[in-house]
């Protein structure tokens, strides 16, 4: 599989994600609707950072990625972001017991269950090595009015890479850009 990113830029594409919102009227313990989301509502006109991992329920994903965000969340929205989502190669019923089980309360989960998103991205890899199937590559991104600002791409972006690298793409970096380049 080939392995061309988007570049900084480049818009993000249009898809849409198949989510579930919370819906009382639908009453019981599962109170949840299935709602399609277009690339369009989440990015037109907003300041929206993006970061995109392996798989819910994983190693660094769990530890360190998802919850350094969903820390960095207060300060990030102060730097004029708008929204921050963490995507996943996952359904939305695994992200929304992931994002519960981790007590994610502020970043929104997309859940990106068909890959389409990762792939237009450049960003889908295979993972057969573990036994993930396809999955997304580890990166972040600020994107302005759908259009990809700042990208940050770990290293190694290939199938099967037998690292999975945490260098670049955290809340950390992300934050830190936010804040050299604040108006």
């Amino acid at each position: 599989m080939a392995h061309t990113p988007l570049q900084e830029g480049a818009h993000v594409p249009e898809i849409v994600f198949k989510t579930r919102v919370r819906d009382e009227s639908i009453g019981g313990e599962n109170p949840y609707r299935w709602q399609d989301v277009s690339s369009k509502e989440i990015f037109r006109g907003k300041k929206v950072v993006v970061f995109g991992l392996p798989g819910a329920f994983t190693p660094t994903c769990s530890t360190t990625h998802a919850p350094g965000f969903e820390a960095a969340y207060d300060e990030m929205k102060k730097l004029g972001v708008d929204e921050i989502y963490c995507l996943s190669v996952n359904d939305a019923f695994v992200m929304k017991q992931w994002a519960d089980k981790l007590g994610i309360t502020k970043v929104k989960m997309l859940p990106d269950g068909n890959a389409a998103f990762t792939k237009k991205m450049g960003m889908l890899v295979k993972k057969e090595n573990l036994g993930f199937g396809e999955r997304s590559w580890r990166y972040s991104m600020l994107v302005d009015d759908g259009v990809i600002q700042r990208l940050f791409i770990e290293p190694g972006l290939s199938d099967d890479y037998p690292d999975d690298p945490f260098e670049v793409s955290g809340a950390e970096t992300m934050l830190s850009y936010l804040k050299e380049n604040a108006r």
